[in-house]
C-alpha cells in the first residue's frame, strides 16, 4: 500500500450555503473551491494549511445530513477557540480533560458531531 494521507472527507449538509457560512465563517476554514461539477455543486473548505479538506455535499446517495459523527479538528487553542465559539451561538460541550486529551465538541446547523482537540 501507498497511501500517504486523507485527502477529503465528506459532510452531508441539506443546504450548502448555510454550511459554508458556519465552516467558513464560524470555523475560519478557507474555501478550496467552490463550483459546478457536472450536475452537482462542488463545495470543498479546509483548514488554512491543511492537506485535508471537508466537501459540504447535498448530493450523495445514501448518506443523510447530520449523520457524520466524530469529526476531529486539532486545534493550538481549545479554551479560546471553545470561547469564540460560545460568542458565535454554538453550543459547546467542554473543553473536557479526557485520559486521551483535552476536547470540546459541537455540531454543525444539520447536527454533523465535531469533536475539537487540542494538539
Amino acid at each position: 500500500m501507498n497511501i500517504t494521507h486523507i485527502r477529503l472527507v465528506t459532510v452531508p449538509v441539506s443546504d450548502q450555503d448555510a454550511a459554508k457560512d458556519f465552516y467558513a465563517g464560524k470555523l475560519g476554514f478557507e474555501v478550496v473551491m467552490d463550483g459546478d461539477a457536472g450536475p452537482i455543486r462542488w463545495l470543498q473548505l479546509a483548514p488554512k494549511g491543511a492537506s485535508t479538506s471537508v466537501v459540504l455535499a447535498d448530493h450523495v446517495p445514501g448518506l443523510a445530513p447530520g449523520s457524520v459523527q466524530g469529526l476531529m479538528l486539532e486545534t493550538t487553542g481549545l479554551d479560546a477557540d471553545c470561547e469564540e465559539l460560545k460568542r458565535a451561538g454554538i453550543d459547546v460541550d467542554g473543553p473536557q480533560d479526557l485520559p486521551w486529551g483535552r476536547q470540546a465538541t459541537f455540531t454543525d446547523p444539520d447536527g454533523n458531531g465535531i469533536v475539537l482537540a487540542e494538539g
